[in-house]
This record gives structure tokens, C-alpha cells and sequence, in this order.
């Protein structure tokens, strides 16, 4: 019997993180600001709406995914402005009426469309690449009452992979800052 208890006990579910739950932004910033000074590397922000310095408050680095699209458009433009001057010189030379070869003001528009169509795509699978999409389920989606993370609520994640975890300290710390709800959660 205590075999079969232990086992139930090692297929339980590993706790993801905690979950706070705070009733305004303002709150929520405060309290993202204190995580990141404490030295909290591995904190989340859910919120309903958005709100203005709450990347910078959890301490996110910039974005890659505008240099993504740099890339991208130049890609773009400069592939497509090569590909018209090798079939106008190269593959299929005409000369009609007398006009060059090279008229590279006839290749201006094709140019651009190459470079918004190649930054969009880039911007869509460089933004799929880079947040993990698609991903079906997290496992916040577990926490108490995050539901109303679309709605009204605002939430702040310390998840366990973070080196100074300890969920006592996390509760106590959450909850000295105003949370109304502080929660463990498992995967």
C-alpha cells in the first residue's frame, strides 16, 4: 500500500511557479520593479490590458524581432533588385526601342513590394519563432483564478526554474506588496 502511495506521490504534478494576483497596474509595476531588484530572473506579467513600463519594470530585454525584419526587407529589396538586373542584362536582353538595358527607375516599385512582402513575412514567422507559437496550453492556465487575466485581473509569475526561488519567501514577499491572492501552481 505505501508503494502505491509513493507511487501517486512521484506521478503528481511538478509545481510550475506562483502566481500573484494584483487589483491595479500601478501595483503590479510596483511589484514587478521589487522582484527585479531583489535579483528575480524568471518573473511573467499577465494583464488584460496593456500597460505602459511593464517590460522594463520585469527587466525584458529588447525585442529581436525588428532586426528580423531589417533583415527581411533587405533581403527583400536587394534579392529582388539583382533578380531584375540578371534577367534585363543577362537571361533575356531587349532592346526596345533603343532604351537600356539597365533602367533601374523601372525597377523601383517591384523593389519596394519585395521589400514590404519579404519584412511581413519575417515579422510573422520571426514573431511565431520567437514566442514558441503555436503553444496550446501553459501551464499558468492552471493558477487560481487566471481566468481573469483577460478580464480584470492582474498577474505576476515567479516561476520555479528561477534560481532564488523559495516559495515561502515568494509568498511572504507578493503578499507584502500588496497581492490580494498568492498561489503555488503545478504544471
Amino acid at each position: 500500500m505505501s508503494k502505491a502511495m509513493s507511487k501517486a506521490a512521484t506521478d503528481s504534478p511538478a509545481t510550475y511557479g506562483i502566481m500573484a494576483e494584483f487589483t491595479e497596474s500601478s501595483a503590479l509595476i510596483h511589484a514587478a520593479e521589487h522582484l527585479r531588484d531583489a535579483g528575480y530572473t524568471k518573473v511573467e506579467a499577465y494583464t488584460p490590458i496593456p500597460v505602459h513600463g511593464l517590460d522594463v519594470a520585469i527587466g525584458h530585454k529588447p525585442s529581436r524581432l525588428p532586426w528580423l525584419v531589417l533583415a527581411g526587407g533587405l533581403t527583400g529589396s536587394s534579392g529582388l533588385f539583382a533578380f531584375m538586373t540578371w534577367v534585363n542584362l543577362v537571361d533575356y536582353p531587349m532592346n526596345i526601342g533603343g532604351r537600356p538595358h539597365f533602367s533601374w527607375p523601372a525597377f523601383v516599385p517591384i523593389t519596394f513590394e519585395g521589400m514590404v512582402l519579404f519584412s511581413a513575412l519575417a515579422a510573422v514567422f520571426g514573431l511565431f519563432l520567437i514566442c514558441g507559437f503555436p503553444r496550446p496550453y501553459h501551464p499558468v492556465f492552471n493558477a487560481p483564478g487566471f481566468e481573469r487575466a483577460t478580464t480584470d485581473g492582474f498577474f505576476l509569475c515567479i516561476e520555479t526554474s528561477d534560481p532564488l526561488y523559495d516559495a515561502a519567501k515568494a509568498k511572504s514577499i507578493l503578499t507584502g506588496l500588496g497581492a490580494t491572492a498568492v498561489n503555488e501552481f503545478s504544471e
